[in-house]
């Protein structure tokens, strides 16, 4: 299970991502008694920098089972002290000597600023993750999502970093962009040695239709949150999908990370390792038993060495939508074996897709291939595990 990235050695691919999880060196303290391989720090800053967050900070979308879908916050960076931080970080360093622990920082866009932050937590850490990505609050003041939306912006700040560097230097980049590649590329040209994609999705979580407030309601007023879990993996996996083939430099993965599957599927489009947060928000750092087992199944299953044989291996077959085969044809059959007679796919394919299923109440529904347009929904909105599949036609 143990991957290597940028030189280090992790002893498994989960790494506790820069959230209220990693708030004080005692929190991972106790994430590295549970086994998570290595962590990334809440964003450090000078004490300079002034910070205050406000009450409440969080908000969450829920399905129609009362699932949280997603978090969005509007927590902002550390408000502790820079010396309380480095005592922590040597604490941990010393007591955890097999961890790997990343060090996230953020400052204005002064060099003098970012190269201080660099030398006082460089011999205490073993890498720097940049933070040019958080969506709320430090935008505000130029810093954030507002380094992270501007390639030359983010390949200046990286180069002041990178000329006081001896451990290496990781950017985080911000969904909350047209294309994430040219940033990604300024990055790397400016020295990074590797790239987190991606940290949360601007967004407004909703809104209270008792009292109007956005939420989170803060007094009443409401601002953008960060929006993270299960709901933006697929915007995640995209942009460790597009920086990995653009740059073939490391990429560790974030963004909606809640199971095993979730980790491998990241891996499989370019990540050497994950970070989670919000499952650990909801669940406890006690998952990561969870996801090893998972993974570490998975792997002997599929025949894969070791978990670094996964990175990437989905890369090859993503491209351009004009690289996809017109040649191949399916259309969807329903087994009577399984079918409970819902009529679900009749409802769905009758006023969201092609009128190619009839059926009547009670009985089971059949699809006119003539009339199947091989769309996929009547699958996705079946409930039943395989009752509805696709077969190969003829163009």
């Amino acid at each position: 299970m143990a991957v290597e990235f940028c030189g280090l050695r992790l002893k498994n691919p989960f790494l506790l991502a820069s959230a209220p999880p990693t708030t004080t060196g005692e929190m991972i303290a106790r994430a590295f008694d549970q086994g998570w391989a290595g962590a990334v720090t809440k964003s450090l800053k000078l004490d300079s920098l002034a910070i205050e967050d406000v009450t409440p900070r969080l908000a969450v979308l829920r399905d129609n089972r009362n699932r949280i879908v997603a978090m969005g916050n509007i927590e902002l960076i550390t408000r502790r002290p820079l010396a309380v931080w480095i005592e922590e970080l040597k604490t941990l360093k010393k007591s955890y000597p097999d961890r790997i622990l990343i060090a996230s920082m953020m400052a204005l866009s002064v060099k003098e600023d970012w190269q201080e932050l660099t030398v006082r937590l460089q011999d205490h850490v073993d890498a720097l993750e940049l933070n040019f990505s958080c969506p709320h609050g430090m935008p505000e003041h130029g810093m954030g999502m507002a380094v992270g939306q501007d390639p030359s912006i983010t390949g200046m700040i990286t180069a002041w970093v990178k000329e006081v560097a001896r451990v290496p230097v990781i950017v985080k980049l911000t969904p909350n962009v047209a294309d994430i590649v040219p940033v990604a590329r300024a990055a790397r040209d400016a020295g990074a040695d590797a790239l987190t994609a991606v940290n949360t999705v601007a967004s407004l979580v909703g809104v209270d239709l008792e009292t109007l407030d956005p939420l989170p309601a803060v007094a009443g007023r409401g601002t953008w949150a960060g929006l993270s879990g299960p709901a933006i993996k697929p915007v995640g996996l995209r942009c460790v999908a597009q920086v990995a083939q653009a740059t073939g430099g490391p990429v560790l993965g974030v963004g909606g990370i809640s199971s095993w599957r979730d980790a491998a599927e990241y891996m499989a489009v370019g990540a050497r390792a994950v970070q989670v947060g919000t499952a650990v928000m909801l669940k406890g750092y006690g998952i990561v038993g969870a996801l090893g087992e998972g993974l570490a199944g998975y792997l002997a299953e599929k025949g894969f060495a070791s978990a670094g044989d996964l990175v990437g291996r989905a890369l090859p077959r993503l491209g351009a939508h004009d690289d996809l085969s017109r040649t191949s044809r399916v259309v969807f059959r329903i087994d009577p074996e399984t079918c409970n007679r819902c009529q679900a796919c009749v409802t769905a394919c009758r006023d969201g897709a092609y009128q190619a299923i009839s059926g009547e109440k009670g009985a089971v529904p059949v699809i006119a291939a003539d009339r199947c347009d091989g769309c996929s929904l009547c699958s996705h909105v079946c409930p039943v595990p395989g009752c509805i599949a696709p077969r190969p036609v003829s163009a």
